[in-house]
């Protein structure tokens, strides 16, 4: 199983909300997506209201925060597939897979897909 170094892992939990949330919002918006939709993506995992998730943003939240405070998803397990070359159902350590899920999402966003598919239901 292939797992991301632990230096990669206190890096990533470093980084804002702030700093990423432009570059996800970038990456659906090149791909014809909207904000409300990356927002509905958010919430779905993250448990955050569009209200909080801007609040959160402002105050300049790292992401190992942004996470530790989330009411992740009961289906968020059933999120599968590869990012950055990682099998995220296979990652280790909880933070990082929850990192590696909303990677996954914003992708599958920015792919096309169906929103109904990307909000997982069992």
């Amino acid at each position: 199983m292939k797992q991301p170094p632990q230096s990669s892992i206190d890096r990533a939990a470093k980084y804002t909300v702030k700093e990423i949330y432009p570059l996800l919002l970038n990456k659906v918006e090149n791909k014809g997506r909207t904000k409300n939709e990356l927002n509905e993506v958010i919430k779905w995992l993250t448990g955050y209201s569009e209200k909080k998730l801007n609040s959160l943003i402002e105050k300049e939240v790292t992401l190992g925060d942004f996470f530790k405070k989330a009411k992740i998803h009961p289906n968020a397990h059933l999120i599968t597939g590869m990012v950055c070359g990682y099998r995220v159902e296979e990652v280790e350590d909880p933070f990082m897979q929850q990192v590696k899920w909303l990677d996954k999402l914003v992708d599958e966003l920015a792919k096309g897909r169906k929103m109904e598919k990307i909000l997982r239901s069992e």
